[in-house]
């Protein structure tokens, strides 16, 4: 489905119809989508002298396959639409890891499966009832400690489906997702997050990742796969998956089967380089300071030949061990953006903070 500026009626464009075509089915089942895909919705700001930016009902989906809802208890979480008549679609694997052993285990950062919702009758599409999620930078991280914690999760998360032979096969922006609400005074707006939910006013962050620490989650699974042991040597046919820097996958219009397993390390290496060490190609934001100590391992993630990458668990080990080597004042240290320096006050109120979380022995990696 397109996102473009293709509008149907007052204000939804083509791609949020389907919403409002399954307006009542939903909320039969228990959730209710925001008043702009109501089937009588009239833009809250037609025939007034407000803006439409001012009025929550102009916000729109972030991704067009995927919307907030409200349960019935009052829980806020997402719906993710499905076609199940296609091949590639997120619930079998989600299933599987909703499964024990996979679902009790604390490795396991794959995003839960709250409920799914059947397809109406004559329909293939079916939704998928997740948590409410948030990109893990937002809020953004106030130490280095605070990433590092958001690093730790992705491995270990990455490592568990590999050590289980489930590849992602999407490590790409936008697919880890952080569970933040917790954070703050009132659930931030999913497509505006200086905003209430309600755009009743502006949210306020009233805890740190330190004091109430976050878990983060891997998400979309539309490209993953399960390989059993007799499948080995385990191999792909590209081309596959969001991140088109992958060498052995987009290098070449006849590339060879390749390693899943290799190209899931690639892009997650490469994640976390774009958003930690050399920001992103080709976009505005900007670059933080501070993780340089991770280069090398970064290096070897995202090596340009598959064999000569590491593997997760060599990934896992080494990332411990290079986090063990650091201070503590250098994983309470601020995280800096380029061209954004501390001024001396702020610089005094930070480690005031962080001598008080010594002194009260909080850890400086936050593990939820």
């Amino acid at each position: 489905m397109s996102t473009e500026a293709s509008f149907d009626g007052p204000g939804l464009n083509a791609a949020e119809i389907v919403w409002r075509e399954h307006y009542h089915h939903l909320k039969k089942c228990g959730y209710t989508l925001r008043k702009r895909y109501h089937p009588d919705w009239t833009p809250s700001w037609v025939g007034t002298s407000q803006k439409a930016s001012k009025c929550e009902d102009s916000i729109g989906p972030r991704h067009h396959a995927s919307l907030d809802a409200t349960r019935e208890d009052g829980t806020l979480v997402a719906l993710k639409l499905v076609d199940i008549k296609k091949p590639q679609n997120d619930i079998p694997i989600l299933h599987h890891l909703a499964s024990e052993p996979f679902a009790s285990n604390p490795r396991n950062h794959c995003v839960p499966i709250l409920e799914i919702i059947e397809p109406l009758e004559g329909s293939s599409i079916a939704f998928i009832v997740m948590p409410l999620l948030y990109r893990p930078d937002f809020p953004s991280f106030k130490t280095i400690g605070e990433a590092l914690g958001f690093w730790k999760q992705m491995i270990e998360g990455l490592h568990f489906l590999h050590e289980n032979l489930i590849i992602h096969g999407d490590c790409k922006f936008g697919n880890f997702m952080a569970d933040t609400q917790h954070l703050f005074d009132s659930p931030p707006h999913p497509g505006n997050g200086l905003m209430r939910r309600d755009f009743g006013g502006r949210v306020k962050q009233l805890s740190s990742r330190t004091f109430k620490p976050v878990k983060y989650y891997l998400i979309d699974f539309g490209l993953s796969k399960v390989y059993q042991p007799e499948d080995a040597p385990f191999l792909k046919q590209p081309p596959w998956g969001g991140d088109k820097t992958v060498p052995e996958v987009y290098g070449s219009p006849d590339a060879p089967p390749c390693d899943p397993f290799a190209v899931d390390v690639y892009c997650l290496g490469n994640y976390l380089r774009q958003m930690f060490l050399d920001g992103w190609d080709g976009r505005a934001p900007a670059r933080p300071q501070g993780f340089e100590f991770m280069r090398e391992l970064i290096k070897d993630m995202v090596h340009e030949a598959p064999l000569k990458r590491l593997r997760m668990s060599e990934v896992a080990l080494r990332f411990d061990t290079i986090v063990a080597r650091q201070s503590g004042l250098t994983l309470r240290s601020p995280v800096i953006l380029d061209g954004f320096p501390l001024d001396f006050l702020d610089s005094v109120s930070h480690w005031t903070r962080q001598l008080f979380r010594m002194a009260c022995r909080i850890p400086a990696i936050p593990k939820p």
